[in-house]
This record gives C-alpha cells, sequence and structure tokens, in this order.
C-alpha cells in the first residue's frame, strides 16, 4: 500500500499540532515539543486514546487484520485464548494430519450443547462459538472458544481476527518521538489530528455547558452516545452476532444485504 500522505505525523509533529489548535504553549526539549501546561501533557495520553480508538472502530482498518496458531487438547471442546490476542475474531481453522485446513463454521452455544453435549462423541472440530471469559479473573486475561465435536487428537488451530493498532504515544521518548509513527499518523493524520481536537475541545469546556461555546463545547452524554455506537458493533462482531450473524461491519452499499 503506498502512501498518500508526504508529511506523516510522527509523535513530535502531532503534539505540536494539537497543541498549536489547542492554543498551548509548548516547548522544546531534547528536540521533542512538549507542553508546557502540566494539566495538557497529563491528558495526551487519554486524548490519543480517545482518537485512535475511535478511528479503529469506525474504520475496521484492515492491517489490524492478523492470525495467530493454537493447538486443541485431545477429549476437550474449548479453547482458551489471550484477550490481548484479539479484539474481534472472524475465523478458525483446523489443520489435518495431511497439511489441509478445514475452516470451522460458527454456530452458538447451544447448537453446539446439543449436537455435541458430551465427550463420547469425538472427532475433527467442524464448528465453534464464542464461549466468554475465564471464572478466576472475570474474563480480565482470557476469552474461550468452544468447538465441536470433541477433538479426538491434538490438532493445530490457525484463529484469525482483529487486533488493536499500538499507540502514537509509545513514541513519546526523545529518541523516537521526532522519526517514529503509526499506521493511522502515517494514512489518516487529519482523523487524528480531528478526532483529537474533539476530545481537547471537550476537556477543554469540562465536557459541559453549551453556554461557554455552543460551536464547541459537548455533554458527558453526546459524547458517551457516540462512542456506544461504535462500541456496541464491536461488541456484536466479537459474538457473531453482527449483521447475518457474521462478526464483520455491515458495508452501505451491499445489495443484497448479507
Amino acid at each position: 500500500m503506498s502512501n498518500p500522505n508526504t508529511n506523516p505525523l510522527t509523535y513530535n509533529g502531532y503534539i505540536t499540532q494539537v497543541a498549536t489548535m489547542a492554543i498551548v504553549n509548548t516547548q522544546t526539549v531534547s528536540g521533542v515539543v512538549q507542553g508546557v501546561d502540566a494539566a495538557f501533557n497529563s491528558v495526551t495520553p487519554m486524548m490519543l486514546d480517545y482518537a485512535e480508538l475511535r478511528i479503529q472502530r469506525d474504520l475496521d482498518l484492515l492491517p489490524l487484520q492478523t492470525s495467530r496458531t493454537y493447538t486443541t487438547t485431545t477429549g476437550s471442546n474449548m479453547l482458551t485464548i489471550s484477550v490481548n490476542d484479539f479484539v474481534t475474531l472472524q475465523s478458525f481453522e483446523v489443520a489435518a494430519s495431511d497439511g489441509s485446513t478445514t475452516p470451522l463454521l460458527p454456530a452458538t452455544k447451544e447448537f453446539l450443547q446439543n449436537v455435541y453435549g458430551g465427550s463420547s462423541t469425538t472427532g475433527t472440530p467442524a464448528y465453534f462459538a464464542m464461549y466468554g471469559g475465564d471464572l478466576s479473573t472475570g474474563g480480565n486475561t482470557s476469552n474461550i472458544i468452544m468447538y465441536g465435536p470433541y477433538a479426538d487428537s491434538a490438532y493445530p488451530v490457525t484463529v484469525t481476527g482483529t487486533i488493536r493498532a499500538p499507540s502514537l504515544y509509545q513514541y513519546a521518548n526523545p529518541s523516537q518521538a521526532g522519526t517514529s509513527t503509526t499506521f493511522i499518523s502515517t494514512y489518516y493524520p487529519d482523523l487524528l489530528v480531528m478526532a483529537s481536537m474533539v476530545y481537547i475541545s471537550a476537556y477543554q469546556r469540562n465536557f459541559g455547558r453549551g453556554s461557554d461555546d455552543p460551536a464547541m463545547a459537548q455533554s458527558y452524554e453526546g459524547q458517551y452516545q457516540s462512542l456506544l455506537r461504535g462500541s456496541i458493533g464491536e461488541e456484536y462482531r466479537k459474538k457473531f452476532e453482527a449483521s447475518a450473524w457474521s462478526s464483520l461491519s455491515t458495508s452501505p452499499p451491499a445489495t443484497p444485504t448479507r
């Protein structure tokens, strides 16, 4: 993919643009542009979280799709993966002894529990469903995938899904701030700056009263609802409850719908 933007945002350039648009004084230390206002410096990571996560949810970026390999356990119908491995899952493939791979079909937990309800029926997994998180940590560390039938062997499996992009804030140190970029800051610098300004303008007005500046201020509820729409769609995709029971975002021009 060629880069249409000849001036991608480094962390240095990004903070300069946002600080200038937000009318915040800056200083240059060891070649890195920094905000002089301590409050602005402390809010920068939250500003980037807001902007980068919003862009990722809205655009469903193709470069954030990747795959990882795992191995099933003989006699089991559960595969546990780290919550850090994927945001949403898209496919689940099992490899046979001859090297061929077969994609599993997404199904519901109820289907698997009714059709493959016991370990007496084993074979090559053919269906899978998102089961949930691990009980011990309240789902903070692991996601569990249920499959059926129970595995009659230790099968290598490949899971494909989406991941989170690294944040531009990771390059805040002087040795990287002037040269390092991310996919979003390289290919969508306009969206990154504008999404950041949405957060900063709301932050400057304490996310509150429209009387402060009707064209700029935002309410907590308005911002919550804006973020909620993207988050709901993402959560549905995680559970294969998006359009046509898939994990993919709906394409508005598609006819007929999936």
